[in-house]
């Protein structure tokens, strides 16, 4: 059954993304080249629309039995109104914060919640009233994580499209069967719109997406790894490597730069990969390499003794550094920065 909805998100979203394409050209969703962006013309935005309306479709046709259905459907849809909404009248940093917010309230009063974990030499560490603050910055954080990625055709569906792959996977092995429905539902709504998004794209899936595909991502991996051990709390952080480590640099070189933390640059890992002289296709295919490097990785840690999940974030972080080298992703002026990545000093 879970395969035939993802099947059926599949269809749905290679037939719907023509037609809000079409609303989006109509209605003024598009987005205008600038200096900042890598695309030269006019392109639709919205995209993200079609893969929330599969969802939908989706959820409401096969109804996984769950107590979080309906507020995770009610988180996304307040969460694509925000995404619409900024797609059409670019809101304020502090509106759009104002919609995630919302959306992760929604969800947590729904019972989406990181309430404890088991500690690894015994015992149990509770979050108590915590556990809200925690949850909610979880799910606002990832969700951001995946919009400042949205930089190439094809990248940020791509790189969520590899992390709920994994996810569902990892869930079919533990029987959550709400997160293996719903993740594959969501896998399918995003490869049926990446038909269309990938180089060259013909629709942007805009804010719409982005941060719709963050929200669930963020929920999904909630759901399919809280409240067991502290370790396997890790796993929904490796799997979202990418996203996550490239936005710990962007927060790095504003800080640095004294900027807003909102503050657009073009110094993200896939605007570094251009800058190397790597086609706008090679550098969204080695970012997926990357993705893929990192869930592997995830589920090798999930299967590992206490001495081996060490080694595989021992390996990740020498990984990290090595892409911070070789891509110059904290810039030229951050060597202290790598040096503390290193373990020593810059003498």
């Amino acid at each position: 059954m879970e395969y035939k909805a993802l099947l059926f998100c599949l269809i749905a979203s290679i037939l719907v993304t023509p037609i809000v394409k079409k609303i989006a050209v109509k209605i003024g969703a598009t987005d205008q080249p600038n200096y900042r962006k890598v695309h030269k013309n006019v392109m639709p935005r919205l995209g993200g629309l079609a893969i929330y309306l599969s969802f939908a479709a989706g959820t409401l046709f096969f109804f996984p039995e769950s107590k979080y259905t309906w507020p995770v459907l009610l988180g996304s849809t307040i969460i694509i109104v925000t995404g619409v909404l900024d797609d059409l009248k670019e809101l304020s940093a502090k509106v759009k914060l104002g919609g995630q917010l919302l959306a992760a309230a929604v969800v947590v009063i729904g019972g989406v919640q990181v309430e404890f974990i088991n500690l690894p030499f015994g015992g149990q560490l509770d979050f108590g009233y915590m556990s809200i603050p925690i949850t909610i910055l979880w799910i606002v954080g990832i969700t951001n994580a995946i919009n400042l990625i949205d930089g190439l055709d094809g990248l940020a569906a791509g790189v969520s499209a590899i992390a709920l792959l994994t996810i569902s996977g990892m869930a079919i092995t533990m029987g959550n069967v709400f997160v293996v429905f719903a993740g594959l539902m969501m896998l399918g709504s995003t490869v049926g719109f990446l038909v269309y998004n990938f180089y060259p794209a013909k629709i942007f899936m805009g804010d719409t997406g982005a941060l719709f595909l963050g929200f669930m991502i963020s929920v999904l991996s909630l759901l399919g790894f809280k409240n067991v051990t502290l370790f396997s709390l890790i796993i929904p952080v490796i799997i979202l490597g990418v996203p996550i480590s490239d936005t710990l640099f962007a927060i790095v070189r504003r800080v640095v730069h004294r900027k807003p933390l909102s503050a657009p640059d073009k110094s993200h890992l896939h605007h570094c990969l251009l800058n190397l002289g790597y086609s706008h296709p090679e550098s969204v295919l080695m970012i997926y390499a990357v993705s893929a490097l990192f869930s592997l990785a995830a589920v090798i840690f999930s299967q590992a003794t206490m001495y081996g999940a060490l080694i595989v974030i021992a390996m990740l972080v020498l990984m990290i550094e090595m892409i911070v080298e070789m891509t110059g992703l904290v810039g030229k002026d951050y060597k202290p920065i790598l040096n503390m990545i290193r373990g020593y000093r810059e003498k």
